[in-house]
């Protein structure tokens, strides 16, 4: 993984755990359930913002190398997992 993306996931996960802590609170607090709707939709963008950056990360670095290597085969195996399974969200 490319230092510079691995720092940045690493600080968005942290940032997450966070906010999936205080969602926790919110619930546990009886918080207005559209004040823990809107938490958790964050939550969901935050995490979709590290998926994306890892996709990049994975694009830009491994299925290049497969691509050059004659893996082509694995890499789009690969990639067609990744968005079948993002399609189910």
């Amino acid at each position: 993984m490319k230092p510079d993306v691995k720092r940045k996931v690493v600080r968005r996960l942290k940032t997450i755990e966070g906010q999936v802590r205080g969602l926790e609170k919110m619930v546990e607090n009886d918080t207005y359930c559209i004040d823990v709707i809107t938490q958790a939709s964050a939550i969901r963008q935050a995490l979709s913002a590290v998926e994306d950056a890892m996709l990049e990360n994975h694009l830009s670095t491994h299925v290049v190398e497969q691509m050059r290597g004659g893996a082509q085969k694995k890499a789009i195996s690969e990639i067609l997992a990744v968005y079948k399974v993002s399609r189910k969200k």
